[in-house]
């Protein structure tokens, strides 16, 4: 669809754009101070997961998970614990290690291993030369941190509408200096595409020059579905079972977007060897992890049936948001032809396109007007965009009022701004 600002003549532009910049001057005046920057549950979801706090009250309870939690012991985690993330992901639970309330601190201590240790009995990263990584982009601006922080060279690889560009990745891979990639398979952040089954088979088929090749496999929203039938994912372990692959994959899923960001539990999941190399590091860290949290999600959410049933109380507040964002983008900027923007059916996301040269304007300006967006940029490598279009819209946390002012805010910047490139161009 042509951009319908590129069509207008530069006396037509004029008029528009002082248009726009009187809208602005009134939406300044408004004094807002509102925020959509990270992709954090809202109070409400929160409040779901209050009774939980209630449920550890009794000697009982501390025997009733399968092992006590009010000592050392039990570096895995609590079984009954293990059960549960085994469940959500498919898995044999002595292939799961439940430590920590964060993935991505299970995912920093992974990739910091290989450097100063190395994987599968492989020589130390930091002693192999340069290290190159993966980074299906637009993706998580965290993960690509982790390796950022290592010295690591982060190389982006495309993402389309099925998942990353796989011919690409066969191809990095070839490299041995290519020691890993990042993956958010289901609902990814920010685009929210599902990674199709064609996709998923290729991973599980890789064949990396470097064996010390992992795939991050990021499920963090893998029970984050708008609907009861949320969108299937096809398991990678089963895949690399059907290729006759093993040692390829840790995958890594937490409950900080089900019950408390912070204050939840995490896990990875890997082959037996894998896993065992897992176990081994972290022995080294602890003796124990915290295993209270992880009684109480055991107590509150039992199973994956519990999980399920607990998530379909998050879609029914987090779906109006989302379908919020649709229709206000709908109304103020669909058939401009300025922008286009994901349709997710999961997760915690949408991701937004403007024009090239756009992003890093239309957020500062957001900034100035009193909303507070993910930095332009920052769903790419080094915080580099190279088109400067892609922004990453977080719905969940404010109120559905709160949303609707600053997608309206939103719209008038976008429009302001691709008047104003489009008279710069003309």
């Amino acid at each position: 669809m042509a951009n319908i600002y590129e069509q207008m003549n530069a006396a037509q532009l004029d008029f528009e754009i002082a248009h726009l910049e009187r809208e602005v001057e009134k939406i300044r005046d408004k004094h807002l101070a509102l925020d959509m920057a990270r992709g954090k549950p809202s109070p409400e979801q929160t409040d779901l997961s209050r009774p939980m706090l209630d449920l550890i009250n009794s000697g009982s309870d501390l025997e009733a998970a399968g092992g006590t939690a009010a000592n050392y012991g039990f570096p895995d985690g609590l079984p009954a614990a293990r059960a549960l993330a085994a469940d959500l992901l498919g898995v044999d639970p002595a292939n799961v290690i439940v430590s920590g309330s964060a993935s991505l601190h299970i995912m920093f201590d992974l990739v910091n291993h290989g450097f100063v240790k190395g994987v599968a009995g492989h020589e130390p990263f930091y002693k192999q030369g340069p290290v190159k990584w993966l980074c299906p982009a637009p993706g998580y601006d965290r993960h690509f941190r982790v390796t950022e922080y290592l010295g690591f060279e982060n190389i982006p690889v495309p993402m389309g509408p099925d998942g990353p560009d796989m011919d690409a990745v066969e191809e990095l891979v070839r490299d041995p200096a290519v020691k890993g990639i990042w993956c958010v398979p289901k609902y990814a952040n920010p685009t929210g595409v599902v990674y199709s089954d064609e996709v998923v088979r290729r991973f599980a088929a890789l064949e990396p020059a470097a064996p010390d090749f992992r795939i991050y496999w990021d499920n963090a929203y893998l029970v984050h579905g708008f609907e009861d039938e949320d969108d299937p994912l096809l398991d990678i372990f089963s895949a690399l079972a059907d290729a006759g692959k093993t040692d390829l994959v840790y995958e890594f899923a937490s409950t900080s977007k089900i019950t408390f960001p912070g204050s939840g539990m995490s896990w990875v999941a890997a082959s037996p060897a894998d896993i065992a190399e897992v176990r081994s590091a972290l022995a080294v860290e602890q003796v124990g992890p915290e295993k209270f949290t992880q009684l109480a999600h055991v107590l509150f959410l039992h199973d994956a049936a519990g999980v399920h049933a607990h998530m379909r109380k998050h879609a029914a507040i987090v779906k109006p948001r989302f379908d919020l964002v649709a229709d206000k983008l709908e109304a103020g900027l669909g058939g401009l032809g300025v922008a286009t923007w994901s349709h997710p059916h999961g997760g915690y996301f949408v991701s937004f396109d403007g024009p090239e040269g756009s992003a890093k304007k239309i957020v500062a300006t957001m900034a100035d007007l009193g909303v507070k967006m993910t930095g332009a940029g920052a769903t790419w490598p080094g915080g580099v965009d190279p088109r400067d279009t892609n922004i990453r819209i977080a719905p969940t946390y404010p109120s559905l009022e709160d949303l609707g002012a600053a997608l309206d805010v939103f719209v008038t910047v976008v429009k302001l701004v691709s008047a104003r490139l489009a008279r710069e161009a003309a």
